[in-house]
């Protein structure tokens, strides 16, 4: 069984590694081996804020299998000035050796309806180019690329990501 609940600050330690290890390898050969290598759980933990309930602010969700968090998405408003009053899916990683398992769907739908509850009345998304499983999540799930690109730097490395836009509209739940 799965459970989805709101992120807590005693889950940051397992929210930072599942962070760094999808990253270690969903983002091989896409990313700088030697980067990826030197990612470490403890350099991001002190990261992660839970337990803010602000409509405005960042909020993660996880999944929890067995008592142990496999997965996780984070969620707010949009932060791209051309999508001002969209949500957006900030990040969605899960276990590896959960990926397939239906998790990820999961937490993309229950991330959508939150953003649908909060007002939104879409939302985007930003994929890192060559990441062809999160692509494929994503389109299943009916998102669609739209148009935007952009070049930038996350955790220090230069990547190029993108966007990925959806309708909320009816979302008031999980679907």
């Amino acid at each position: 069984m799965v459970i989805v609940r709101d992120a807590r600050v005693e889950d940051a330690s397992a929210v930072a590694r599942i962070h760094v290890r999808s990253w270690q390898v969903a983002y091989r050969g896409l990313l700088p081996d030697e980067y990826l290598d030197e990612l470490r759980p403890e350099d991001r933990v002190g990261r992660y804020l839970f337990g803010d309930h602000e409509p405005n602010r960042p909020a993660t969700i996880v999944a929890v299998t067995d008592g142990l968090v496999r997965g996780f998405a984070t969620t707010g408003p949009a932060r791209d000035a051309d999508a001002a009053q969209a949500g957006e899916r900030y990040a969605l990683y899960l276990e590896p050796d959960a990926w397939g398992l239906g998790l990820g769907r999961r937490l993309i739908a229950e991330a959508r309806a939150r953003l649908g509850r909060q007002g939104f009345r879409e939302a985007v998304l930003w994929v890192l180019v060559g990441n062809s499983r999160a692509e494929r999540l994503y389109r299943a799930d009916g998102w669609d690329v739209d148009g935007h690109r952009r070049e930038g730097e996350v955790w220090g490395v230069l990547v190029d990501e993108v966007r990925y836009r959806r309708s909320l509209v009816g979302l008031a739940t999980s679907d």
